[in-house]
């Protein structure tokens, strides 16, 4: 596994993140497609509370070697409990970057890391390999979403008018 390259994922991430979701208007940021969708204000809040409660957490416990449980969390239960619609989108995303360099600056200071750690998860061994694989690739589906958020506000602007000349999704 190439950590550098994951590391370096982990940062343009955090900057992708931020450009895909810095000026929306707070009118598109708490738009959604239909009720069981997420907004992009609720994706950005999740991504700011995975930093803080889920991947980097668990994966700190995972290459620590300690036996602790790893923290509760319930991001689909959270998106209603903590009102993540009725954030405000800059703090946010602030947030979210302000955690995301507390743990790459954390991840500068491991040297020579066991990947192959595990732990036993309630699903299941994972190693800590897995676990930062599985950070990077997280940021994707959500900068994914974002995208398809962009497309979908985008085509409910511009109706009656069509946007298949831009090519498919």
């Amino acid at each position: 596994m190439d950590a550098v390259y994951l590391k370096r994922q982990l940062a343009i991430n955090r900057d992708r993140v931020a450009a895909l979701a810095r000026g929306i208007p707070e009118e598109q940021a708490r738009w959604k497609p239909d009720e069981e969708s997420w907004s992009i204000l609720e994706v950005v809040s999740h991504l700011a509370d995975e930093e803080e409660f889920d991947f980097p957490v668990r994966l700190k416990i995972i290459l620590d070697g300690d036996e602790k449980s790893w923290p509760e969390i319930d991001p689909a239960g959270w998106v209603i409990e903590r009102k993540y619609n009725k954030g405000d989108l800059f703090d946010t995303l602030n947030r979210y970057v302000q955690l995301r360099n507390e743990w790459l600056s954390w991840l500068d200071t491991q040297e020579e890391p066991d990947w192959d750690a595990t732990y036993q998860a309630p699903f299941g061994i994972i190693t800590a390999g897995d676990m930062f694989a599985s950070w990077v690739s997280h940021d994707l589906l959500h900068m994914r979403q974002l995208i398809e958020l962009q497309r979908l506000y985008l085509e409910k602007q511009v109706a009656p008018y069509r946007m298949e000349y831009a090519g498919e999704w």
